[in-house]
């Protein structure tokens, strides 16, 4: 893997933060035009995109059409999806799709033509897949052509620290970001990094709660980062359970694929009956929050630590050939599917909202674009359509990646950005506050922001997040930092969203479920949660219409 020698160049033209599907897309994209520094908090494939198993929603088949595809993501969008977004990356998809099979990914293919699957929520067969681990195939591929593009700087093992803008350097006129500090890993320095243009590309904060198909990465980074600089965030009260992650001790974020119920699979109680046909007539195949909440109320009235997801009938030749991963990690685990159930039980796995952008990426502040999960475009609304998660870092990466391109000449890098000051900070003295507060966090957010809320929970919540935040502020203050330090409060600034997102909606309306207000508002037209940080600059326009 190609990395940039030591010491690393500081200034780029674009700075990409994040190396998933969105960030490597929006990378490919910008490199023939300009340097890229391409930031990873580990290693170059590891995050949420290396872990989706399911595929990428598009009309690739003749008895589909963009329609039904855009209607299915408004129906599970419920109310809350702008058409406007659903819209363009239901056009953009295959030709998304097309890109990345001249990249080289492995689709799976049947009789001549590639073979597509059915999830909860869509009404057709419109994804494509790579058997049963679509991102590990996208995500390898597209992180290779970037490690030999001569112009993508990859800095692995740096997490980034905070966004540099104009405003917080006393510069005058429009406030716009000019860089980022980021923690190097393996050395423990913190260095400036200025560019042109910058992208947060950071995944989602699944990590705030204590069961999460996400792996250890997804901890808001982007999210908090953009709202200390300034930027609105959006909707950030749907949070995304999925439905099946496997029942295990040692199964740390494994979760069975939504296209194991689309082809077939039940979920089981102990006794073996079904149960999701008296919550929704489209039963297994309904929506991951209803299918969710009705795994989340089974479990609690029967007293369950996990219900049972049974495709056995299907026959092991089935499963082997559909779900050859899923089958040989179930099997590590003591469980034979093509034998009977396995164990399954709810996990936060997506974050619905984030930054609030348009529909080319654009932030409320000059020369920042956000793209995929951390960003909230109104492609999914109050809850996400299966495999069109995927899709959006397709789409709007490369919609942003062509915009800043076009921007890029009237947005000239930093001369000297300001060193990172720690001369006032010491090494800290009691690492295990991160650690405790990291565990009480994610705890009280599963107990109290979860599946099912009630205004008393939240206000607990709201009240334990307070104080965490002032712990973390004050130890961030004195210490000197590292990425456990940086995630937490990344983390807990997220939570505080969040929390503060859910007490703004008094009414249940797709992922958000309250027993205090278990309808939606019917009085109203559906309306979006927009919270608005201390160093918000007003423009008058939607994300970016005020960029030079």
């Amino acid at each position: 893997m190609k990395k940039s020698p030591d010491p690393y160049p500081r200034d780029f033209d674009f700075a990409v933060i994040g190396s998933g599907l969105a960030g490597l897309t929006m990378a490919l994209h910008l490199a023939d035009h300009g340097r890229v520094a391409l930031f990873a908090k580990d290693g170059l494939v590891e995050g949420s995109s290396l872990y989706a198993q399911g595929g990428i929603a598009a009309v690739l088949s003749p008895e589909d059409s963009f329609e039904s595809h855009v209607q299915d993501t408004l129906g599970a969008g419920a109310g809350l999806c702008r058409e406007d977004a659903v819209r363009f990356v239901v056009k953009h998809a295959p030709e998304a799709i097309r890109w990345l099979i001249t990249e080289g990914a492995p689709f799976t293919t049947h009789d001549g033509r590639y073979h597509l699957t059915r999830e909860g929520g869509h009404s057709q067969r419109r994804v494509v897949h790579a058997a049963d681990a679509t991102g590990r195939a996208v995500e390898t591929t597209l992180a290779a052509k970037a490690a030999a593009h001569p112009r993508i700087h990859i800095l692995t093992d740096h997490i980034a620290v905070d966004l540099i803008t104009s405003a917080k350097l006393g510069m005058g006129g429009a406030n716009r970001c000019l860089g980022l500090y980021a923690l190097n890993k393996a050395t423990g320095a913190v260095d400036a990094y200025g560019a042109r243009l910058t992208a947060l590309a950071t995944g989602g904060a699944s990590k705030a709660y204590l069961y999460s198909s996400n792996p250890d990465t997804s901890t808001g980074d982007g999210i908090s980062m953009a709202w200390r600089a300034g930027c609105r965030t959006a909707n950030l009260e749907f949070v995304q359970f999925h439905p099946t992650c496997l029942y295990h001790p040692q199964a740390k974020s494994f979760l069975i694929s939504e296209a194991v119920r689309g082809e077939g699979g039940l979920l089981l109680l102990p006794d073996g009956t079904r149960f999701m046909p008296n919550y929704d007539p489209r039963a297994e195949l309904a929506p991951r929050d209803i299918v969710a909440r009705a795994i989340d109320s089974e479990m609690k009235r029967l007293g369950l630590d996990a219900v049972s997801l049974d495709i056995s009938h299907k026959g092991r030749a089935f499963i082997v050939d559909h779900f050859p991963n899923i089958y040989e990690r179930c099997l590590g685990f003591g469980y034979d599917m093509a034998e009977g159930p396995i164990p399954v039980v709810p996990a936060a796995h997506y974050t619905c909202g984030g930054i609030l952008t348009d529909l080319r990426g654009r932030t409320d502040l000059a020369a920042l674009y956000a793209v995929g999960e951390c960003a909230y475009t109104g492609l999914h609304g109050a809850n996400r359509l299966a495999s069109n998660s995927l899709l959006e870092c397709l789409v709007l990466g490369r919609a942003a990646a062509e915009d800043a391109i076009a921007r890029a000449r009237g947005h000239a890098p930093q001369a000297a950005l300001p060193p990172w000051d720690e001369s006032r900070v010491t090494d800290a003295d009691e690492a295990v506050v991160v650690s405790h507060n990291w565990d009480e966090l994610r705890r009280f957010m599963w107990d109290y922001v979860g599946i099912v809320r009630t205004n008393k929970r939240l206000e607990r919540a709201a009240h334990r997040v307070k104080l965490l935040n002032q712990e973390i502020r004050e130890y961030y203050a004195n210490f000197k930092i590292s990425n456990d330090l940086i995630e937490l409060r990344n983390l807990v600034q997220v939570a505080e969203l969040i929390i503060r997102s859910a007490q703004s909606r008094t009414e249940s309306r797709g992922l958000h479920y309250s027993r205090d207000y278990p309808e939606p508002d019917r009085t109203r037209p559906p309306r979006d949660t927009i919270l608005t940080p201390p160093h918000y600059i007003p423009t008058g326009a939607h994300p970016g219409d005020h960029w030079p």
